[in-house]
């Protein structure tokens, strides 16, 4: 009679496990903790917890950053601690094995279903998250772009409120200066008067904002600088919001809200145009026209200030959830196609100045607000849209600590006789006294 103890079957985080280092050429750089109880992987590493057998099956057929997303805004993918920590794992193990890792072969795909099958996590396929756009038409069609601002930007009024400081400006701020004791808010007016401050705004200058968010370089550059200011905005929530802020301030003889697409845009003849974060969503076929209504739209000698998002030349950019969840249709691309871009349409780039190591600081506020008032999110817009955003704010930071994503403002302006440019030999004056702004 034997005397040896029967073997234990493999829990489920062992066998899937196992698979995921056959398929990924390399051990998980996490610990893996699956709905079985079972538990495997090195135990300093983060642990992702997968709390059911959907989330497998969210892999299965959405294979790679979406399903993984999909797994994780709904709950069924979780990670046990820091989720930035998690996230900065992954991205290094992936950096180890090279951008051009080999394809899984026909029996590697053949050994993860029949493993699937066993764990009983083969079915349907899954319905997509409620939080995840839904777009139709054609790509940058009018009315697919109101679709995807909307998506995004008609959220609640409330929501961005709760979220940002009390400028309400949704965009990287700039740190100037060592003070320790500089707030996001600070730092978010010391960007606004930089901005002002590049497009030599003055008393009764004409000022186009085109994606004018909830107002705040309006809204600065009436009250501070005497502009008069033509505010667009595709999103009919921020044009009700700033509408009312300017009322309330008594701006209304200097500002306009209009909701409108830019391309939609008459006249021109505007001192300085302002387009800060809005390019990353033109597209990539609509940005040359995009260019040259911006050459079009300010006078010459007039300048164009541009803060956008760009990308490394070798790096994706924002990536398939930023797409789905956050800016549907956006398009990033290096600091260099753009400026020559803005040069093809007749613009002269005088200045560029990248703000990446600003936006860290950036929207590491923006994360520490969201957990702090966690609660209060889930509550105005449900655990699923909130776990979107922690997603979304912690996986920014880390795409712009690490360089795959940058952000930039880059001035440029419209020649006048003779070439002449109306700028300054010097651009000192722009930073003097920035961070008391």
């Amino acid at each position: 009679m034997s005397t040896t103890a029967p073997t234990e079957a493999p829990g489920a985080a062992h066998r899937l496990a196992a698979l995921a280092e056959d398929l990924l050429g390399g051990p998980l750089p996490v610990r893996l903790r699956a709905w079985d109880g079972s538990e495997t992987g090195p135990a300093d590493a983060p642990v992702a917890v997968l709390r059911s057998r959907r989330a497998l099956r969210r892999l299965l057929w959405q294979p790679g950053e979406l399903g993984l997303a999909q797994a994780y805004v709904t709950g069924e993918l979780d990670v046990e601690g820091d989720l930035a920590q998690g996230l900065r794992t992954a991205w290094a193990a992936r950096r180890e094995r090279g951008p051009h890792r080999p394809r899984p072969a026909p029996a590697d795909l053949v050994r993860a279903l029949a493993t699937a099958a066993r764990l009983g996590a083969v079915g349907p396929r899954p319905a997509a998250p409620a939080s995840q756009a839904r777009l139709r038409g054609g790509l940058h069609s009018r009315a697919r772009d109101r679709a995807a601002i909307s998506h995004h930007y008609d959220l609640s009024n409330d929501f961005y409120a709760l979220l940002l400081d009390e400028t309400m400006a949704y965009s990287c701020g700039y740190w100037a200066g060592d003070d320790p004791g500089l707030t996001p808010a600070g730092a978010q007016r010391a960007k606004l008067e930089l901005i002002c401050r590049k497009l030599a705004l003055k008393p009764g200058a004409r000022l186009l904002d085109i994606g004018c968010g909830w107002g705040s370089l309006t809204l600065h550059a009436a009250e501070r600088h005497g502009a008069m200011v033509t505010a667009v905005t595709l999103a009919r929530e921020q044009a009700a919001y700033v509408r009312e802020r300017v009322r309330e301030r008594g701006l209304a003889e200097r500002v306009e809200v209009v909701c409108q697409d830019y391309r939609d845009i008459e006249g021109g003849g505007f001192d300085a145009v302002s387009s800060v974060e809005m390019g990353e969503h033109v597209g990539d076929a609509g940005y040359p026209a995009f260019a040259v209504a911006l050459h079009r739209l300010v006078r010459p000698c007039g300048r164009v200030l541009v803060q956008q998002m760009s990308r490394g030349p070798d790096n994706p950019g924002g990536g398939p959830f930023i797409e789905a969840y956050i800016a549907p249709d956006m398009h990033m691309r290096p600091l260099g196609e753009t400026v020559a871009l803005l040069a093809r349409a007749g613009l002269e780039v005088r200045h560029t100045e990248s703000l990446r190591e600003h936006y860290v600081r950036t929207i590491a506020a923006w994360h520490r607000t969201l957990e702090e008032r966690w609660e209060s999110f889930v509550r105005m817009v449900g655990e699923e849209t909130a776990r979107v955003w922690r997603l979304y704010l912690v996986g920014g930071a880390l795409a712009f600590e690490e360089g795959r994503m940058g952000v930039d403002q880059i001035l440029g302006v419209r020649p006048g006789t003779g070439g002449d440019s109306g700028m300054p030999a010097t651009t000192s004056q722009w930073y003097e006294g920035l961070e008391r702004a």
